[in-house]
This record gives structure tokens, C-alpha cells and sequence, in this order.
């Protein structure tokens, strides 16, 4: 659910920075920009993204009414993520807990990344009886997201309201890199080993990121391999109270038909491609043709 008045007075991309909407100025807003701060249980209380030093504390912009995740750091508020994971692979009444970066090896030792977050559920003995991958999807940004997050750490109280529509290099959320680069392999290489152990894989993303996804044929819960854990970031109105991550749905699917539907290219035109060759043709054979002088043998 969106808060649209909230969305659409925004002409900057900025949606969320150190945890709280730009144009929060409490106490609490004021002291997480201050300190370069997460709320949302990063490794460490600051704010690590791009650089340690100067970190890059968008968590979130705006696109097209959207509120759109940027910082995978920024799905763990509450770790309701862990909860809602927990549910798909263990049921409802199980002793659980979650590691993070766990890791994974190939068949001959080589690495092929790190799980950002693996739920155990382990016995009276402390003794691990199943376990699950959970995958964390924030989005790609194109375009410069860093111009206008120093422009507007300069004075975020004058800057809230300022208006970027017209600077070059507009940041935007790249969708299209967010499933060919990063969702696409993790699938293929880490939830591939998990489901050739017959182990289950939950992937949490952002729901305007899963609309641009191909449709995937959804199957019941019990019969799942992977659930898609779609969230949406809902707006506070309260000064100092950080937005709320919510579970908008949970979708559920086989992991062959899910893989075999994102890595599968979606095909134009045939004739666009006939058009191409025929102009490349054309300016081939339209070229005078190439002389060459050969040295005088005497």
C-alpha cells in the first residue's frame, strides 16, 4: 500500500537515507544522517554501502510512484524476512535460527558465493535437522544516485524539497541488470546446489522488481522448491518512526520453471534483426572497392 500524497511531492530520487524519509527532520531522523547510521541490522550500527568512509545511505528511491529497495541491508528491518523464510521451510512451530554469509562450495572446493542468509532447524540437542537458503534481491540503480545523496547531505532540511528532474544523469532503478547479473546467477549457481540437495530457497524482493520478472507458473505451497517473498516499503507519517517493510504476498514455484522462465530471453522481432543485417549489407556493398598497390618486384 502506497502512500501517494508522500510519493508524489517528491521531484528528487531520494527516497529513503540512513533509514528515514528525506524530509523527516525528528531527532532520531537528524541523529542517523548525523552518524551515518542503520536501523536496519547491518553488521555493524553505521552504514557500510559502497564505501566505508563515505557511505552511500540510499536505501531506497522513488521511480514511477514506487517506492524501489536499493540497499539489501534495508529488507532486514525486524528480520521479518527470517520469519516469513522460516514459515516456508520449516513450518510454523519449529526451533530455528539464521547465519548470516554462509559460504557455499561447488562439488570440487571452488566457491560459488556467499548464502546472505541460511536458516537452520536444529533439535532439543542443538542439533541441525533441515535447513534453507534465503536470497536478499535489492535493485541495481543506472545513472548517478551519489550526486544528489551529497547535494542533499549538504542541507537535508533545505534539500528535502529539492528538484533533481532536470540534472543529467538521472539514477533509475535497472531491472533488467538486477535479474540478468545478480538474480539470474544466484539462482543458477547457489539455489541450484541447494536444490540438488532437495533443500528449498526463498528469495525476497521488492514487488515492482517482481512485476518486471517473467511470469512464473505459481504452484500450492507444499509442492514448492522457491518462494518469492514480495515486499513493498510503506511510508510512515509519524516524524521518527521509520518506514515499514511489509509482506505484500508470497508467490510459490517449482525451481526448473522458475530458472528455465528468467534465464530464457524474450525475443523481438525477427524482421527488426533482418532490417539490421540488410542496412550493414547495404553499406558493405556500397563501398568502392579496396586497390592495393603491390611493390614493384624489380
Amino acid at each position: 500500500m502506497k502512500n501517494k500524497k508522500d510519493i508524489n511531492r517528491h521531484k528528487h530520487p531520494l527516497a529513503e537515507v540512513f533509514g528515514f524519509s528525506t524530509d523527516d527532520m525528528s531527532n532520531h531522523a537528524i541523529r542517523h544522517r548525523k552518524s551515518r547510521l542503520c536501523p536496519f541490522n547491518n553488521k555493524i550500527p553505521n552504514c557500510t554501502k559502497d564505501k566505508a568512509q563515505s557511505p552511500l545511505g540510499v536505501c531506497s528511491v522513488f521511480h514511477e510512484d514506487e517506492v524501489v529497495i536499493t540497499c539489501p541491508i534495508r529488507f532486514r528491518q525486524n528480520w521479518s524476512i527470517a520469519e516469513d523464510a522460516a514459515r516456508f521451510f520449516f513450518g510454523s512451530e519449529a526451533n530455528w535460527t539464521s547465519l548470516p554469509e554462509v559460504r557455499l562450495k561447488d562439488a570440487e572446493g571452488g566457491s560459488a558465493g556467499n548464502i546472505d542468509l541460511v536458516l537452520c532447524k536444529y533439535d532439543t540437542f542443538g542439533t541441525i535437522t533441515d535447513f534453507g537458503a534465503l536470497e536478499i534481491q535489492a535493485v541495481y540503480i543506472s545513472g548517478n544516485i551519489r550526486n544528489p545523496f551529497e547535494a542533499y547531505m549538504e542541507n537535508p532540511s533545505k534539500n528535502c524539497r529539492m528538484d533533481w528532474r532536470n540534472e543529467p544523469n538521472q539514477p533509475r532503478p535497472d531491472y533488467l541488470s538486477s535479474s540478468r547479473k545478480r538474480l539470474a546467477p544466484q539462482l543458477i549457481f547457489k539455489g541450484g546446489i541447494f536444490h540438488s540437495w532437495n533443500k528449498k530457497t526463498a528469495v525476497a524482493l521488492n514487488a515492482s522488481f517482481f512485476n518486471t520478472l517473467p511470469q512464473i507458473p505459481e504452484v500450492s505451497e507444499h509442492k514448492a522448491d522457491i518462494a518469492w517473498l514480495i515486499y513493498d516499503v510503506h511510508l510512515s507519517s509519524q516524524p521518527g518512526i521509520p518506514n515499514e517493510l511489509r509482506l505484500l504476498r508470497t508467490v510459490y514455484t517449482k525451481f526448473d520453471t522458475a530458472l528455465s522462465q528468467i534465464t530464457k530471453p524474450q525475443a523481438g522481432e525477427m524482421s527488426a534483426f533482418l532490417e539490421t543485417l540488410q542496412k550493414k549489407l547495404d553499406e558493405k556493398l556500397s563501398l568502392p572497392p579496396i586497390n592495393k598497390t603491390i611493390a614493384k618486384p624489380f
